[in-house]
């Protein structure tokens, strides 16, 4: 029964790690990324726990094969999450990071709010919830990108 119990396990981890969004959530390292894969940054500041909006743009965008699949290869994600169940809660040193990248760029604490920046933190362009498909959620954000 215990040989079950760990496989069922190690199943769900590898899984779960495998469909896994790829989020960075240390800006200095997203920056690092984005220059080495010449790829800009996504950053998306949320309410996990809390924001309604935030959910759906998870469930609707974020959190599909199609976004997922198409975000690995062009982007690098950055989350700057700000729960308030206290189960959720952040470490401190990310919550100081999290409150840092919205004093840059969420001085309106705006939720969601999803910034497309270059390595060096230059904002391409700013957008928060929309009901659009993945795919046109895609193209929006390709949209900042191109103009610049």
């Amino acid at each position: 029964m215990k040989k079950y119990i760990i496989l069922l396990l190690f199943a769900v981890v590898t899984i779960s790690t495998t469909t896994a969004q790829e989020w960075n959530t240390d800006f200095e390292i997203a920056k690092k990324l984005a220059k080495a894969n010449d790829k800009p940054i996504v950053l998306v500041f949320q309410g996990s726990d809390w924001c309604a909006p935030c959910i759906k743009l998870d469930r609707e965008v974020w959190s599909t094969d199609e976004f997922k699949a198409y975000a690995k290869d062009h982007y690098v994600m950055l989350q700057a999450d700000f729960p308030r169940r206290k189960n959720n809660a952040l470490p401190e040193e990310q919550l100081n990071k999290n409150k840092a990248l919205a004093e840059n760029y969420n001085r309106q604490g705006i939720f969601p709010f999803v910034v497309v920046m270059n390595a060096n933190g230059d904002v391409y362009g700013e957008t928060s919830y929309k009901k659009l498909t993945p795919k046109k959620y895609i193209q929006e954000l390709n949209s900042f990108i191109k103009q610049k």
